[in-house]
C-alpha cells in the first residue's frame, strides 16, 4: 500500500494507527538513506513485515527490490506499507516499480465532514487542529520546511525567497482565474518560471487548479482554470488573517470560503476513492458558476459558494440560468451554499430545483450523496 499526499497531512499517523504491530523506516533519516543505497537487500532481510516505510521518495530504488520480495510471495498482501509528501516523484517510481502490485491511496488534511475541529481560519492540518493557538508558529515552520525539502527535491528553485513571496502573491490570487503574466511581473521572473513554480506546488498538493467546464452551450467560454491554496489555514496565515475577526472583515473571505468548498469536494472525491474532479464554468457574457463536479453515478452537482449566513432566492440566479442552458441534461442537484449560522436553519429550498445549505451540511451531504443519487436512479 502507497499513501500520498501534502506534508503533515497525517499519512504516518494513519498507518502506524492502523498497523500498530508493523515495523517502522524513516527514509528521511541520513544513515537509513545510506544503507539503503550501499546494501539494499541487508537491509530488507533484517526487517520482518509488516513494515511502514516513511517518506519514500528519498529512496524511490528501494521499491525494486520490494518488488522481487512480492513476486516471490505474490499471495502475501499487507506486508509493506509506504508514505511519500512528493506526489509526482514518489509515483514515478510506484509506476515503474510497482505497477499491479500495490494500492495507492491518497491522504488530504482533515475534511469538515471528518472533525468538527476543521474551519476556514484554521484549515485541516491536524496538528492545527489540536494547537489552533500555535497555528502562526506551525504555519510558519511548515512553509520553511515545505521550502527547504519538498520544493528543492522536486525542482531547482535557487531563490527560496522569492518562491516564498510567490507563496504571498499567490494566496492574493486565491480563487481568481490563473493568469502566469500577472504573477511573473511583480516577482521579476519569467513566465515559463511561473509555470515551474505552479507544477511544483500541484503535484506536492499545496494548490487546487480548477478547470472549466468543457460542455459546449454554444457560448464563448473563459478556458484559464481557477487557482486556490489548498488548505484554507495556509491561505490565512499567507494573508495575514490570524483570527476570526479579521477574517470576517477580510476582502478575502469571499474567495477563502469558495476555495474551502474546493477543497471539501475534493476531499469527499479522494476518500470515496473517486477521480479527482471539478470545474468552474464561466462565459464572456458574464454567467458563472462556482463549481460544477460529477456525483458518480452520471449526474452533475452544481454549486454556488456565498461567504454570507444570510442567503436570498436571488443568489440561485446563475444557477437557474445555467441549468436553463443545459437543456435536457439537467444536473441532478443544485445548491447555495453558505456560512452557517447559529439562527439561521442548516438547510432550505432557496428556489424551486435549488437548496441552500450550511457549509456543515453542504460536506455531510458530500458523504451521502453518491449513495442517494444511486438509489434515485
Amino acid at each position: 500500500m502507497v499513501v500520498t499526499g501534502p506534508r503533515r497531512s497525517g499519512k504516518t499517523t494513519l498507518l502506524r494507527r492502523a498497523f500498530p504491530r508493523a515495523g517502522y523506516v524513516l527514509l528521511e533519516d541520513p544513515d537509513i538513506q545510506a544503507r539503503v543505497r550501499s546494501d539494499p537487500r541487508g537491509l530488507l532481510e533484517d526487517l520482518r513485515p509488516p513494515v511502514i516505510f516513511d517518506e519514500i521518495q528519498h529512496t524511490p530504488e528501494l521499491l525494486s527490490y520490494i518488488r522481487s520480495l512480492i513476486d516471490r510471495r505474490p499471495q502475501g498482501t499487507g506486508e509493506w506499507f509506504f508514505t511519500g509528501s512528493q506526489e509526482a516523484p514518489l509515483m514515478q517510481g510506484v509506476s515503474e516499480s510497482m505497477a499491479g502490485r500495490a494500492a495507492i491511496l491518497q491522504l488530504l488534511p482533515l475534511s469538515l465532514a471528518e472533525t468538527a475541529r476543521a474551519t476556514l481560519l484554521h484549515g485541516g492540518y491536524p496538528e492545527v487542529l489540536a494547537r489552533p493557538a500555535s497555528r502562526g508558529l506551525w504555519f510558519s515552520s511548515y512553509i520553511q520546511t515545505y521550502l527547504e525539502r519538498d520544493v528543492r527535491a522536486v525542482t531547482n528553485v535557487r531563490d527560496l525567497a522569492t518562491f516564498r513571496r510567490f507563496l504571498a502573491l499567490l494566496a492574493s490570487r486565491h480563487g481568481q482565474i490563473l493568469n502566469r503574466t500577472d504573477l511573473a511581473a511583480p516577482l521579476g521572473v519569467s513566465v515559463p518560471t511561473i509555470g515551474d513554480w505552479l507544477h511544483v506546488l500541484e503535484v506536492t498538493g499545496q494548490i487546487i487548479l480548477v478547470p472549466p467546464y468543457f460542455e459546449n452551450f454554444g457560448k464563448r467560454l473563459i478556458k484559464s482554470p481557477k487557482v486556490y491554496l489548498g488548505d484554507s489555514g495556509l491561505a490565512c496565515y499567507l494573508l495575514g488573517i490570524a483570527s476570526q475577526t479579521e477574517l470576517d472583515r477580510s476582502p478575502f473571505l469571499g474567495a477563502l470560503f469558495e476555495g474551502y468548498v474546493a477543497a471539501e469536494i475534493l476531499k469527499s472525491q479522494v476518500s470515496q476513492g473517486r477521480r479527482k474532479e471539478i470545474y468552474h464554468f464561466r462565459d464572456q457574457q458574464g454567467l458563472e458558476v462556482d463549481f460544477l463536479f460529477p456525483d458518480g453515478h452520471g449526474g452533475v452537482w452544481m454549486v454556488e459558494c456565498k461567504a454570507s449566513k444570510t442567503v436570498q432566492p436571488a443568489m440561485a440566479g446563475p444557477l437557474l440560468a445555467l441549468r436553463r442552458s443545459m437543456g435536457n441534461r439537467p444536473p441532478s442537484r443544485v445548491s447555495v451554499v453558505h456560512r452557517e449560522s447559529s439562527t439561521a436553519p442548516a438547510s432550505r429550498v432557496l428556489s424551486p430545483g435549488v437548496e441552500a445549505l450550511d457549509v456543515r451540511s453542504f460536506a455531510s451531504a458530500l458523504v451521502a450523496f453518491p449513495k442517494s443519487a444511486a438509489r434515485r436512479r
